[in-house]
């Protein structure tokens, strides 16, 4: 073991040799404006609000670049969103092991964040439509993802332990303000780019549609700038040696033990009193007693994957649900992906809310709110979170217009005609108004019931016409009635009655006019005939959209508001060849989303109260109870919850079956489950003092045990003897 040792120490000089990271650890660095503070934790702090500004950014856009830009579907969208946020969680276990054994902190962070740049670059080049087919867009949109990955999760164990080593060990205060100020960063940058890139998706135009590639390339600029900033305080650093993985230690260890308890496992041999205690012959007693630490606390993490599968779906689900809602706030319209702010926004609120005023509170009530039930109820309100969800969605789905079914087909009516017009249908009666009044209202759509898959009918009309129509089970159609040569006639058309994608608009025209026109919409076209005829639905953003026709000239009009989840039909009627202008009627096919994204806003409490409950609670109790050497093993265990979590949703995603309120209403269940479950193993749960750990002499084989004080850290956790 001793040679493996040195063999490790010479493989770690020689890597800080030829980078040249290493430096003392007693190196004096340059203090700010005359405190403890290093001058060089600016540039740390400065990196990680760009970091997480270019990371947050480009994530808040991802799922609508999926569905609108690489026209995946939802599920498929969903399912990718989670796979790379979950790869962004396993990462950090390989940064760590490079700063750990090869690199050190600082070189790793250098050039992971080069990595890290490039896949920002490849990335947004991927989404600049000029470039290459669909399937080019995707491979670089997928390379530069998995670049991405690998860039943020490789230093995110890496940076706040790299500011940490700036300061004097006596310096505590400081570096514990640091780790709050750090955290802070973290904040903002997310809050801001959640905001501004959203904007710079759909707020700017280029290449006729959204601008995705600069919603993704500021990011990207923004990660560059992150790395010179870091770069720029390099002499300022204090740079640490590799100090060695302790991860791959521990895994050693238990493998160890593992094998050598099944090489005894006969009769012969003794019981040992746990089954670490079996890697005695190889490892210290320290170590081992250590390892036990560990292990039972990573015993407690095993549900905790079910919070983050919840936690996560704020930048897919949830995204995708205020696509179908009213995002007009005041005077402002909101993009759906920009509701995310909520998260990052009520975490500022909400921190300061419980740790100066509920958990206080709770304290002179002589309530112990101690760390696994605080958890515990974290992952209870986060289930409440996604209950309110699932009550939004069964609303939202009141606004969806209905789906015909079997031997069922939904027809509207247009007249053109002077006057109102009574139709008659299987003995259903309807009265149709004039669109040609000056007040009109729009037509509706009515539910027609067939005798069979399809119907073919003859309405009978005023002046003894009739309007030949053929249906269809599981359509919709419109029939559209006007003036032919005196006497009335119709013409069908097949409709689509869904509404538009993503929060966007949808229009279609049809030519009244006796002449071909050729209709410009936005960055989309499509020539009508003389005839009677319509285009199909072109997606448009939300906003008043000024028409072109080319009819032997051009002519101009303005069609008004297209609204949030709105089908129109703009029937071209009349032109007037001295203005340049045509008459039109605009009827609304299918209505505009009318439930506000405001109902959103509960949830978002929710799950960020859930949050600090949860995750903050979960943090501290995780260093409070790991020993020195090992505070990194259970950081990268707590990662790894997060990245497992992911793996749950793209999993459910994939299997597709479930409505969205009833995956939403899953959730929920299974997390209230896995609270549960939490709570039960919490109660059996025997806590370690790490500053207690003492080794004795090693002939003696086993550690020498002290009672644990009360008051332990707080925490006031009963002891108990059931071993985990």
């Amino acid at each position: 073991m001793g040679d493996d040792l040195k063999k490790e120490k010479g493989i770690k000089k020689g890597f800080a040799k030829v980078f040249g990271s290493e430096s003392s650890p007693t190196k004096k660095v340059p203090k700010l404006c005359g405190t403890n503070y290093p001058l060089s934790i600016l540039f740390i702090v400065v990196n990680e609000f760009c970091e997480r500004f270019s990371y947050y950014g480009m994530k808040a856009v991802l799922t609508l670049y999926f569905l609108n830009y690489l026209h995946w579907d939802e599920n498929l969208s969903t399912t990718v969103y989670h796979a790379f946020s979950g790869l962004c969680y396993f990462t950090p276990i390989i940064g760590a092991l490079i700063a750990d054994v090869w690199l050190g902190k600082f070189n790793t962070i250098f050039w992971l964040s080069i990595l890290y740049v490039i896949g920002h670059v490849v990335k947004s080049v991927g989404a600049i439509p000029t470039i290459g087919s669909t399937e080019l867009h995707v491979a670089l949109s997928m390379v530069g993802l998995i670049a991405i990955a690998f860039g943020t999760g490789g230093i995110k164990p890496c940076v706040s332990a790299f500011g940490g080593d700036q300061f004097e060990e006596h310096h505590v205060k400081e570096r514990a303000k640091f780790f709050s100020i750090f955290y802070l960063s973290i904040n903002a940058g997310s809050l801001i780019s959640t905001l501004v890139t959203p904007v710079l998706r759909g707020g700017v135009q280029c290449f006729g549609t959204d601008c995705y590639a600069l919603a993704f390339g500021v990011p990207a600029a923004l990660m560059f700038f992150a790395l010179i900033v870091f770069v720029s305080g390099s002499g300022m650093y204090k740079k640490l040696p590799p100090e060695g993985n302790v991860l791959s230690q521990v895994f050693k260890c238990i493998g160890f033990a593992l094998s050598n308890r099944w090489s005894h496992r006969g009769k012969q041999h003794p019981k040992r009193e746990h089954w670490l205690d079996w890697a005695t012959e190889k490892y210290p007693n320290k170590i081992i007693t250590e390892v036990k630490m560990v292990t039972r606390v990573l015993f407690l993490y095993i549900p905790l994957p079910m919070f983050w599968a919840l936690f996560d779906q704020q930048g897919s689900r949830w995204t995708l649900q205020a696509t179908r809602m009213d995002t007009k706030l005041g005077g402002f319209v909101a993009q759906p992906d920009q509701i995310q702010v909520m998260n990052p926004l009520m975490i500022l609120i909400l921190i300061p809310v419980f740790d100066l005023g509920i958990y206080p509170l709770l304290k002179c009530c002589k309530i112990n709110f101690k760390p696994i039930p605080k958890m515990a109820v974290g992952m209870i309100v986060a289930a409440l979170a996604f209950v309110v969800a699932t009550i939004v969605e069964i609303q939202i789905n009141k606004t969806i217009p209905p789906v015909a079914k079997d031997k069922e087909c939904y027809v509207q009516f247009m007249n053109f005609a002077d006057t109102e017009l009574k139709l008659n249908i299987k003995n259903q009666e309807f009265v149709v108004g004039s669109l040609k009044e000056s007040v009109f209202e729009d037509p509706s759509y009515h539910k027609i019931e067939l005798d069979g898959s399809q119907l073919h009918i003859n309405i009978a009309l005023p002046g003894d016409s009739l309007c030949e129509a053929h249906l269809n089970e599981r359509s919709d159609y419109t029939l559209l009635i006007y003036n032919l040569n005196g006497a009335l006639t119709c013409e069908q058309f097949t409709d689509s009655k869904t509404k538009p994608s993503n929060g966007r608009a949808a229009v279609r025209f049809i030519n009244l006019l006796n002449t071909s026109v050729q209709v410009f919409a936005g960055e989309q076209n499509e020539t009508l005939s003389s005839d009677i005829s319509a285009t199909s639905y072109m997606e448009q953003k939300r906003g008043i959209l000024e028409v072109k026709a080319i009819i032997e000239d051009e002519y101009k009009f303005d069609i008004g508001l297209l609204n949030f989840g709105a089908a129109y039909t703009v029937i071209l009627t009349e032109r007037n060849p001295t203005t340049k202008t045509i008459e039109f009627k605009k009827t609304e096919d299918v209505e505009a989303n009318s439930f506000h994204v405001a109902w959103q806003i509960p949830q978002y409490v929710l799950l960020s109260a859930g949050e600090v409950m949860f995750s903050v609670t979960g943090l501290e109790f995780s260093y409070s109870q790991a020993p020195p050497s090992m505070k990194s093993v259970l950081q990268a265990g707590w990662l790894l919850t997060v990245a497992f979590g992911n793996v749950i949703v793209l999993i459910v995603a994939q299997a597709g079956s479930l409505e969205q309120w009833a995956e939403f209403i899953l959730f929920a269940a299974l997390l209230i489950a896995v609270s549960i479950i939490f709570s039960i193993m919490g109660y059996f749960y025997v806590p370690v003092n790490p500053d207690d750990l003492k080794e004795e002499d090693e002939s003696a084989g086993e550690l020498e045990k002290k009672p644990l004080p009360v008051n332990f850290y707080e925490m006031n956790i009963e002891e108990k003897k059931t071993k985990i």
